[in-house]
């Protein structure tokens, strides 16, 4: 047997662990060279204590999300979101386009919803950290997103403690812990969060999972099905 084949992916899931798509390899590779700059979060608390603006700030995407849904069906679909890049310049190639879409559709129903639609921009913010996709950005409205983004980012970074571009279950409860100290039932949120956050319950969580996560945590997900 060789050495490699010892190693189970419960061993190590760093070693046995391969992004799904090149989309996401991407997001890992972007979030690594982010994480190099260190994060500005200190605490899980300071987070949970913007929760409401942070929510505040992503309704305002509504209109930008009512800008792409071109046929006012409530749910962006492939077609309208490749006309609305273009037509923005924002400079995703198709594929990139396709793959984005299908990594944040996640209800499989052929469509974007509101929150969906918020984890695609906030991913195409932390792919397109370069100057030439600044122009794109600000047509999207995103300059006012992106200290809510940059937040979101920098709160990955946090979690994230060895820097590996996904949080695992351990770098979550150490995360928690360092902020609730002395409650028994630290340990106990940290699992809950962890497991909101692992949809494909396989241990680890990309940025992408975390959005997900964080969307229903602010409540954006509460008020969409009261609305309809």
């Amino acid at each position: 047997m060789t050495m490699g084949a010892t190693l189970g992916k419960s061993d190590s899931p760093k070693k046995g662990w391969m992004p799904e798509t090149k989309i996401e390899a991407k997001m890992v590779e972007a979030m690594q060279r982010r994480e190099s700059h260190g994060s500005s979060v200190k605490s899980f608390n300071t987070i949970i204590l913007k929760f409401p603006k942070i929510d505040e700030s992503l309704r305002k995407c509504k209109a930008i999300f009512e800008q792409f849904d071109e046929d006012s069906n409530g749910t962006i679909e492939k077609e309208e979101l490749k006309k609305s890049f273009s037509k923005l310049e924002i400079p995703l190639t198709e594929e990139e386009i396709n793959d984005l879409f299908e990594a944040c559709d996640i209800n499989d129903d052929m469509g974007m919803e509101f929150s969906e639609f918020i984890v695609l921009l906030c991913l195409v913010y932390l792919l397109k950290d370069d100057p030439a996709a600044a122009h794109a950005k600000s047509q999207v409205g995103m300059p006012n997103l992106e200290a809510t983004f940059e937040t979101l980012v920098d709160t990955f970074v946090f979690l994230d403690k060895n820097k590996d571009g996904y949080v695992s279950k351990n770098e979550m409860v150490q995360a928690i812990n360092e902020t609730t100290s002395g409650e028994r039932s630290s340990g106990r949120i940290a699992m809950k969060r962890f497991e909101e956050m692992d949809w494909d319950k396989n241990g680890m969580v990309n940025f992408k999972e975390f959005l997900f996560a964080f969307t229903r945590w602010v409540g954006l997900e509460d008020e969409e099905s009261a609305e309809a």
